[in-house]
């Protein structure tokens, strides 16, 4: 990317290589950090200009356009309140945090979770989290879904983490508890779209973005597998609904439901009423020193009480 001699983050002129490409396309790659339905926003408002002008989103690129956002706090956070809600932070520097995510916890604020979210409490414990899009958060993980996290403490932080989240440099490790044998190892290679009938849901679909999943079996039992999966690209719900297309859906998972009804009252029994999936290990280069971080979490109680209690009826049938 360029910038202009000031070097401002948000003035920037487009390289040649994005000739042709949309306008839209074009800015949801070289400002990550910002959602897309946010820059369409500032384009209609004026707040992003195209060498000084509106421009619409469609238009085509044709090299060395200056791109200047006005006013890059010109968004939602401010619309969002700081909130006393306790966060399990495991690392952090004045650079960033890692945070390890409880079940039933919504990252970022939407439609019926306003409040009570990862988000709200970031903006509480930084305060200068408000002046970060997305206060800061570099990925998100599913509201029951536990695990790692990590959280960007200045805007220069998020934009370096996003970008190793694009170049594949960010490794990220889930253990998951599936129905079935699975292969030994395997890698699902399939697109994510939204559903087509089920807005709500995510699907394999040819109009989707490209996503990899790869697992390796750590240990089954008659017809259950315990599972590590890595991720090489971050879709929405991609390991649940990968996992599922190839007939290996999560235990516990109430979306992505297959006819896998061997467990369901063992589940039952458990009170196990979420996908059983935890984002295990974060590894990825330091912002600011170049240093190679690691993180690990251990498995929580409930996934280890639900794979105790599946080797014990597999031990009963026998």
């Amino acid at each position: 990317m360029s910038v202009s001699d000031t070097d401002n983050p948000y003035e920037v002129f487009i390289p040649n290589s994005y000739i042709g490409q949309r306008l839209d396309q074009t800015l949801a790659s070289l400002f990550p950090q910002f959602s897309r339905s946010r820059l369409q926003n500032w384009l209609a408002s004026g707040n992003l200009l195209v060498n000084g002008k509106i421009v619409k989103p469609k238009t085509k690129i044709l090299g060395g356009e200056q791109i200047n956002i006005l006013d890059p706090y010109n968004g939602e956070e401010s619309l969002f309140q700081p909130e006393d809600i306790s966060l399990d932070i495991i690392y952090e520097d004045d650079t960033l945090a890692v945070v390890n995510k409880d079940t039933n916890t919504v990252v970022h604020p939407g439609s019926g979770n306003w409040s009570g979210t990862m988000l709200n409490g970031i903006l509480f414990h930084y305060p200068n989290s408000k002046h970060i899009p997305r206060a800061g958060i570099v990925h998100r993980l599913d509201k029951d879904t536990t695990g790692l996290m990590v959280v960007a403490k200045s805007l220069e932080a998020q934009i370096n983490l996003v970008r190793q989240l694009q170049s594949k440099t960010v490794h990220r490790e889930y253990y998951a508890l599936v129905n079935g044998k699975t292969p030994t190892k395997g890698t699902i290679d399939q697109p994510i779209g939204r559903h087509p009938k089920n807005r709500t849901k995510m699907a394999i679909s040819s109009a989707g973005k490209d996503a990899v999943t790869h697992f390796t079996k750590l240990a089954e039992g008659d017809k259950w597998s315990a599972l590590s999966c890595v991720l090489e690209t971050g879709r929405t719900h991609q390991i649940r609904v990968h996992l599922t297309s190839i007939g290996h859906s999560l235990l516990g998972d109430q979306t992505y439901k297959s006819n896998h009804q061997r467990y369901t009252p063992l589940l039952n029994t458990l009170s196990f009423k979420r996908q059983a999936l935890h984002a295990k290990r974060l590894s990825l280069t330091h912002p600011n020193t170049g240093e190679l971080m690691n993180w690990e979490s251990p498995i929580p109680d409930d996934i280890r009480t639900l794979h105790a209690a599946l080797i014990t009826r597999d031990n009963e049938e026998t």
